[in-house]
């Protein structure tokens, strides 16, 4: 058995790299990606090579080397599908992500740090907590909130929406009577987290939205009231402080007036928006979050930074707790810290990695100067593209922004509409230099130009604005 095991030990001890063997592959990672960050300018935003190399290399008993790696990385990923670190790219919200927050990860990933407990990693969740905190007071939660780093908005959501259903009890009988108030432009991660949250029996209640796609207060509190007249119980209302569909803020202070009198938890779904409270367009626009039960916030959205980057805050964070909190025998060595409250009791998710260090990182490094000023930004440009649209011949452009997504789309001469501009945004995603996206707001097909980027400056509006112009008038004078 022990030259069994001396022989075992041989090839796995390849596992545990020397320092050259380390050194050869970072340097030839960092040369990859030192030449993918220098070429994102004159890269494509869309490609539709095909990746089918990727199963053409299958898994083996032997390895392959570095270079040959990164070459299927480089054919098969990196020039396939959409390309989200452009500038050029305006089709959905995530963007590009910042470097230092891929330094973040390697750090974390060399470290590995278990970020779940205290006990375990006491500054990794010090940091962590710290930027829930830093988030609480940016949205001007008290000091009892609790949150939670998840890996996106979903999560965030399903988070929210549990500790909702507990803290009002909603379960057996009551599921039947139970009320939901959103509108259509919710996103479908909410619909997601009510079905697992065990709450598919609830009633959902659409209410409807004004010209500017958000919420009517009036018909919220009508529905509220009409709901309660007959038998039922209201118990969550879920406001957007930015749709995904069309950039829209639902009216919070009303909201939030209106939970209070009905005695409702009060959820802002503000994945894509609520990071705008930083800068000041954004506190005008979102004016109200404040008054919310509890909020989503994305940092893979509105502050530039990979996939995989959620928050949920709870203003009353012992009710998250609550929801969240359990014990297992396997856990009994571990000391309570009254002084810090653990991501795992925060969470369904206990392997936790050390997700704020790609979060802390940048911020540290940059400062909050450069965010609040890139926020801005895109507001501003959003408002640029949403005047040139409207004075561009054929356009017509939608409400005027609240945040950096604006809506619009083309009206040719003769031919139908939807049909039209579906092919405009084909045309465009085929022309491979900008991606822009279209959606279906009111039964009619309507084009999104989403400013999320932190490589998104004037000069991308511009080149976005004449591929529009220049493709519909190609595919006008091809219909005709």
């Amino acid at each position: 058995m022990i030259n069994e095991i001396k022989r075992l030990e041989s090839l796995a001890r390849t596992l545990d790299m020397d320092a050259d063997e380390r050194t050869i592959l970072l340097e030839q990672v960092t040369a990859y990606s030192q030449r993918f960050l220098d070429d994102i300018p004159g890269e494509p935003t869309y490609s539709s090579n095909d990746s089918r190399e990727i199963y053409e290399s299958p898994l083996t008993e032997e390895g392959i080397n570095i270079d040959q790696a990164l070459t299927l990385l480089k054919n098969n990923v990196d020039r396939s599908g959409i390309n989200t670190t452009s500038g050029r790219f305006l089709g959905c919200i995530p963007g590009g992500g910042l470097f230092p927050s891929a330094l973040g990860d390697y750090l974390a990933a060399v470290s590995n740090r278990y970020a779940g407990h205290v006990f375990a990693s006491p500054g990794a969740v010090q940091i962590e907590n710290m930027l829930l905190q830093w988030m609480a007071s940016a949205v001007g939660y008290p000091e009892t909130a609790l949150g939670n780093l998840t890996s996106g908005g979903s999560t965030a959501n399903l988070l929210a929406i549990v500790a909702a259903r507990d803290a009002y009890g909603v379960e057996g009988a009551k599921l039947d009577r139970s009320v939901v108030y959103f509108t259509e432009h919710v996103h479908h991660s909410v619909d997601k987290a009510l079905h697992m949250a065990g709450l598919s029996r609830c009633i959902r209640h659409e209410v409807a939205v004004d010209d500017n796609y958000r919420m009517d207060a009036k018909k919220l509190e009508m529905a509220i009231v009409s709901d309660q007249m007959a038998g039922l119980k209201p118990w969550l209302i879920v406001a957007s402080a930015g749709t995904t569909n069309t950039g829209s803020v639902d009216p919070l202070p009303e909201i939030a007036s209106i939970a209070a009198a009905h005695d409702l938890w009060f959820h802002a779904d503000g994945a894509y928006g609520a990071f705008f409270v930083l800068c000041p367009e954004g506190r005008t626009a979102l004016g109200g979050l404040v008054s919310s039960d509890s909020l989503v916030l994305d940092p893979h959205k509105t502050l530039f930074l990979p996939y995989g980057s959620g928050a949920v805050l709870v203003k009353d964070g012992s009710k998250l707790y609550a929801s969240q909190n359990w014990e297992a025998a396997y856990m009994q060595d571990i000391p309570d810290n009254l002084e810090e409250v653990s991501p795992a009791d925060l969470s369904f998710e206990l392997t936790k990695h050390f997700r704020g260090l790609r979060l802390w990182l940048p911020l540290k490094l940059y400062g909050l100067a450069p965010l609040r000023a890139a926020l801005s930004e895109k507001i501003h440009l959003a408002r640029y593209f949403h005047d040139r649209i409207r004075q561009t011949n054929g356009f017509e452009a939608g409400p005027a922004p609240d945040l950096s997504i604006v809506t619009y789309r083309y009206r040719p001469p003769r031919g139908d509409v939807d049909e039209f501009n579906l092919r405009l945004v084909k045309a465009i995603q085929e022309e491979g230099r900008v991606f822009v996206s279209s959606t279906r707001v009111n039964g009619r097909i309507i084009l999104r130009a989403a400013i999320v980027s932190f490589r998104t400056h004037l000069d991308e509006i511009e080149e976005t604005l004449d591929a529009l112009k220049r493709n519909a008038r190609h595919l006008i004078e091809k219909d005709h």
